[in-house]
């Protein structure tokens, strides 16, 4: 089978996987990175920069060639083993299942009033510091925390399996794991997190613009979403939180964005959506979780589109190398043949 087809298929049963099941309680594989990755920082850390780009090339390197392993273990064998590796793969990198629960748990607990419990699950979904907000900005970070993880939490590891297989799944979730761990601006990560923060904005970039592409096509308010996401985007501090957050707004019709706080640091940010939107809700929150698993299904028709093209074009370019086995050298015309051995892909 393809290598096409098996990413189809594996990403498809992958993401049914988190549906259904979810992220473990204990032994996820993440959490085992995590900890790999806080015992290299243990080992690693000076507050220079250079020790830093040490620590993010062993830690996403380490992911990557884990996953080639697999694939090469895997690749003669039938091609329901790779497609179970891909879809393994799958679920352990994407987290939206466990992304719209936690979203859900805390405006279930907003829309009963009760504003301790809600502050006391929000460090849970984001770093923000839950005893400086009140219920109608908690209710604000939910969404733009559910904006930002479906792009960090899934399309983007989507993206990158679907140009790298399962090294670039694993590597994606490293990468953007190591970010969280050390790619803030604090003083102990100022410099030895800054590669981990730059390699972050660089692997998230398509992601994340595949995702605010995909909350034009499946949010409710096309035209808001491509209005906010081009005249707010670029405000925002992140390069990739910005057209994710600006699309998930217009398309939801609210405001994001405003002053925010982070373990005492206080942040003026840009409104997004501002002219237009009206403040955000308890009950925005389940639209953007809707919103979420639409982007998410979005993403993977794409991501697989994008694998197909990959593979038809590593396809011709075997056959029109000299000396393919159905290259013009041969006599034959290029693609003439179907089956050949060029279009076969490999997980």
């Amino acid at each position: 089978m393809r290598a096409d087809r098996v990413f189809a298929y594996g990403a498809t049963a992958g993401l049914i996987g988190d549906r259904i099941l979810g992220d473990p309680r204990r032994g996820h594989p993440v959490a085992a990175f995590g900890r790999a990755a806080a015992a290299v920082e243990r080992a690693l850390w000076r507050d220079d920069r250079a020790r830093g780009v040490v620590h993010a090339l062993i830690c996403a390197g380490g992911a990557a060639a884990v996953g080639a392993l697999g694939a090469r273990a895997v690749h003669s064998r039938p091609a329901a083993a790779r497609i179970a590796l891909t879809a393994a793969a799958t679920w352990a990198v994407v987290g939206g299942t466990s992304l719209g629960r936690e979203a859900r748990a805390i405006g279930g607990a907003l829309a009963a009033g009760d504003a301790e419990v809600a502050r006391e699950r929000l460090p849970h979904l984001c770093g923000r510091d839950p005893q400086a907000l009140d219920e109608q900005q908690m209710a604000r970070a939910v969404v733009e925390s559910v904006a930002e993880n479906t792009s960090d939490a899934v399309v983007g590891a989507l993206v990158w399996g679907a140009v790298a297989g399962v090294p670039g799944l694993l590597a994606f979730r490293a990468v953007n794991t190591l970010d969280a761990m050390v790619g803030h601006k604090s003083p102990r990560y100022l410099r030895y997190g800054w590669a981990s923060a730059r390699l972050d904005d660089v692997a998230g970039w398509p992601g994340a613009r595949l995702t605010a592409l995909a909350a034009v096509l499946a949010g409710p308010d096309r035209r808001g979403a491509v209005r906010a996401w081009r005249a707010d985007a670029a405000m925002h501090p992140s390069p990739n939180a910005g057209p994710v957050e600006a699309s998930f707004a217009g398309a939801l019709g609210v405001r994001l964005g405003g002053t925010l706080a982070y373990g005492g640091r206080v942040e003026h940010r840009a409104v997004l959506n501002g002219e237009a939107g009206r403040p955000v809700e308890v009950a925005d929150i389940e639209r953007a979780v809707r919103l979420s698993r639409r982007v998410t299904w979005v993403a993977l028709g794409a991501c697989v589109a994008l694998r197909f093209a990959v593979s038809r074009g590593s396809a011709r370019g075997s056959a029109r190398r000299p000396g393919s086995r159905y290259g013009s050298q041969s006599g034959s015309r290029p693609g003439s043949r179907p089956g050949s051995l060029s279009g076969r892909g490999r997980a």
